[in-house]
């Protein structure tokens, strides 16, 4: 599972370099897309299924969520403007395995707001990561990832849960950002070697409410306001939480170029 992590870390190194004014989201899944070619890899979002009856299946291999939309944004030709931001999903299998991440872009300079905005999301999968050591169940973690975004004045997204990931791109358990009454029960898990799972807090400036566009995919907030979204792909192992999906260690040997 680690070398589809490092084909995703690359994949968003190719955004993140071609993220300014005027660029588009469909240029960077485009040049997305010739990466995983490139390696073999097989995009797990082109053409995943609509839960919606009858509905399109999704058609591009990344989500590009812009400003207000929180997550499943698809890729089009409108240019990038200063103070945007977009949140950039995507995943791959590569040899029977599969990674996934997401981060959030500021395009050229944000107001501090947003900055902070970035900041407490990013700072509440750091947050998640640091408790994967100590705590036993998930519940847990859920329960403190959802107070510090309470704390920081924004409001974590319920609609949309992270997932246990690994011959497929959703498996269970199903990972909350937030604590429920299930989450207390029955939906609980335990933090133990062998668990690998996707965390993707999603946070919202304004309400937590969602709605979705006409498109059938795209789910913005319903306020309008900005979004942001984390995601890193962990093994839970022996000596800890193990991050798949970031650069590669000096020690490692990478079985492809990145």
């Amino acid at each position: 599972m680690r070398q589809s992590g490092l084909a995703v870390w690359k994949a968003h190194q190719i955004a993140g370099s071609m993220i300014k004014p005027g660029a588009t989201t469909a240029e960077i899944d485009r040049a997305i897309e010739r990466h995983f070619d490139a390696l073999g890899a097989v995009p797990l979002f082109r053409n995943y299924p609509n839960s919606a009856k009858k509905k399109p299946p999704f058609p591009a291999v990344t989500c590009m969520s812009v400003n207000e939309a929180v997550v499943h944004g698809i890729p089009n030709d409108r240019p990038l403007q200063e103070g945007d931001i977009v949140s950039i999903d995507t995943g791959c299998r590569l040899n029977g395995w599969c990674g996934d991440a997401a981060f959030t872009y500021p395009v050229g300079r944000v107001s501090s707001e947003v900055q902070r905005l970035l900041d407490a999301t990013q700072g509440v999968l750091d947050l998640a990561i640091e408790l994967l050591y100590v705590k036993s169940h998930w519940s847990h973690i859920a329960e403190q990832m959802a107070q510090f975004i309470s704390d920081h004045g924004f409001s974590s997204v319920e609609n949309f849960v992270g997932h246990g990931i690994g011959r497929e791109m959703h498996e269970d358990p199903q990972v909350p950002n937030y604590s429920s009454r299930s989450l207390r029960g029955s939906a609980d898990f335990r933090i133990q070697p062998g668990l690998v799972i996707a965390v993707e807090p999603m946070v919202n400036m304004g309400t937590k409410k969602v709605k979705i566009l006409r498109d059938h995919w795209t789910q913005v907030t319903t306020d309008g306001k900005l979004s942001a979204h984390f995601e890193h792909t962990i093994a839970i192992t022996a000596d800890g939480p193990t991050l798949l999906t970031v650069a590669p260690q000096e020690s490692e040997v990478v079985e492809f170029a990145v």
